[in-house]
Parts: structure tokens; sequence; C-alpha cells
């Protein structure tokens, strides 16, 4: 099989299946699309969040599939192999949102000195996904597709504790996650303090990193010993670490933000009962990105991102790139996210 979709059971994220799809000289184009060719993508536990809340958030709209499957959302690099589309070259390279797949259709155009999807079932979907931009070869397109995302939700979700939280010291679970680190680099640059929860295995790790103030393991919770102010964000998505954390300290809470679920299996209904504290609320970037391009416009938004990531990546010698080729690489990287398994210091990169 040369050409495939890699599915998604919706219901089941373990289910997994490689679908045949029509060969790129096959396909037709309607005016008004193209066809791009997948290069590489990134595959991290973010990935994992898009599947694990895709009906809530709607990442299951983006790239539709049939009955129950999904295809779950990639950040990566994709080259234009035909064109129906105004404006759009072939040979074209693009960065952006793709699907797990060799090669899709899209409704593609012009627009602010980028391209946009718009193909009408992405009308409604935030406009942060549907954005492309052209993207020459760099040595640094690795990097580009691991962090770009991520540090972008790491910057925002700073720009909005700082804000909320001035004062507070900052408590970060899954703290070995790149967004966690992200975050971490972000609150120390402005020199309030983060402390960070992880599993044992990346204990030494995280605290080899220097971007916190202490490393704790979620067991240690009850032993957290912090003065003034604490904000709360959840990265791994455990309502029992989340609800430790609010009952360690209470009202000092003043802020609670869920941002990803890289301990889905952890996952559990809405509690009965309130917690103690502000109530946990999920941080959605792209309502954050649309303010803040507002406030500042975009090319000021664009630039103070892409300064603050380049930063982030040139102090990141501690990453290790491993390239993956092929459908059979990518199950086993997609079972390593999905498992928890992935080691936090190698960036898993997808060539199809």
């Amino acid at each position: 099989m040369e050409h495939w979709d890699f599915l998604v059971d919706r219901a089941d994220l373990s289910q997994t299946e490689l679908r045949p799809i029509p060969a790129p000289d096959t396909v037709e184009l309607a005016p008004g699309e193209a066809l791009l060719q997948v290069e590489r993508f990134s595959f991290t536990a973010n990935n994992i969040t898009y599947g694990v809340v895709g009906d809530q958030l709607g990442y299951w709209r983006f790239f539709p599939a049939p009955g129950n499957w999904g295809r779950i959302p990639v950040w990566g690099f994709a080259r234009v192999l035909r064109s129906k589309a105004d404006g759009v070259s072939a040979g074209l390279r693009l960065y952006g949102y793709l699907p797990m797949s060799t090669h899709f259709v899209t409704s593609i155009r012009p627009s602010g000195g980028g391209y946009v999807d718009a193909s009408p079932h992405r009308a409604a979907l935030p406009a942060a996904y549907n954005g492309y931009v052209d993207a020459r070869v760099s040595e640094q397109d690795d990097h580009l597709a691991l962090f770009k995302p991520l540090f972008t939700t790491s910057f925002l979700l700073d720009d909005l504790l700082e804000e909320e939280a001035p004062d507070a010291t900052i408590i970060i679970s899954s703290a070995s996650s790149r967004t966690a680190l992200g975050l971490a680099s972000m609150i120390a640059r402005r020199g309030a303090t983060a402390i960070a929860l992880t599993s044992d295995k990346n204990v030494a790790f995280v605290a080899s990193l220097g971007l916190y103030g202490d490393v704790l393991r979620y067991r240690e919770v009850s032993q957290l010993d912090v003065d003034g102010p604490v904000a709360f964000v959840d990265v791994a998505g455990d309502t029992a670490v989340r609800a430790a954390v609010h009952h360690r300290f209470a009202d000092r809470l003043v802020h609670s933000a869920v941002v990803g679920v890289t301990h889905h299996e952890a996952r559990a209904p809405a509690m009965d009962k309130p917690l103690p504290g502000p109530q946990p609320a999920f941080f959605f970037a792209p309502d954050r990105l649309a303010k803040r391009s507002g406030d500042w416009g975009a090319s000021a938004f664009n630039y103070r991102v892409r300064h603050e990531m380049s930063r982030f990546i040139d102090e990141s010698a501690w990453l290790r790139i491993e390239h993956h080729r092929g459908r059979d690489a990518l199950g086993d990287v997609y079972g390593s996210a999905l498992k928890g398994t992935a080691s936090p210091n190698i960036g898993y990169i997808v060539l199809p």
C-alpha cells in the first residue's frame, strides 16, 4: 500500500486502520482545489489530545472520515502536486495543519500574506487551524514541526497567566511535555517560578533542564510548600492530580487552566462536587490567539512568538530528533504517544 490515510476509531483511540486511497495521479480536482503531498509532520502527546477531545472541540471536523473513523490532525509540511486554485502553484511548499495521510485534497486560496483552507466544512472552525504559510526548506524544519504549535500555546498561556495571576507560583502537570517546557521557559524568562509535577521516570530529565524551581512526583502534591498565590496549569488532564492540587491550595489558588490530556487514561466524568478554589477552565489557545492578534496586530503577535520560540529552540540542546519513515513507523510512533511511553527528550518526525 503506497498511498494511505491513517484512521483512528473516534470511540477507542487504540483502534487504528491504514486505509488505501487513490494514487495522486488519479485524483480529480475541482476548481479551487489543490492536491497536497504530505512531506513530514511531528507527532506528540498534543495530537493525542486532539483525538481525546475531538468531538467536544471539533478536531475531527478538519479532515472528515467515514463512519466512526477519524483523522487526527498533525502539524507539518506539504507540497502542492497539482492545483486548480488561483494563486496556488504546483511546487509550493506549505506549513500548517495536515491529516496523517500520504496526500490530500484541499480548497485553498491566498489570504493575508499566506493561504487559507476555504473548504465549506472548515468555515466555522478556528481560523488559527485553517491558515497555511509558504515554507521554504530550512535546517529548522523538524524543530518548527515539533515546536511551533506547542510553543504558541505556551506563549499564550504565559500571557494569560501574567495578566490574571502575575504574582503566582505556577504549578504545571505533565511537566516534561513540550507545551509545559515552553511555558516554564517563558515563566522563568519573566522572573516568576514554575513547579513541575511529573512521573517517576521523568523526574531526572525534568530536573536536568533547570527550567523549574522544584520538581515533584505526582504523589508528592500534598508535600508542596508554596508561599503566596498559586496557579495550576493542568497539561496531564488527570482528575485525581487536579483535585489534589485544588484541595492542597484551595482559596490560595487564583487560576486553574486545563490545557491537555496527556494522561487521557486517567480522565473521569465531571465531579459531583465543585473543587475548592476557582473551577478549572479549559484553555483553548485559538481564542487567546484571536484576542492578542486583535490587540497587537497579527504581524506583531507573530513576531513575538517567533522571537521567543527561536530562543527556546536555541536552548533546546536536550532534544534529539528521530525520523520515522512510512506507515509502519507511524503506527509505532502513534502507539508510543497513546500509551505515554514516548521519551520526552526525543522529537518524533514522521515522513509518510
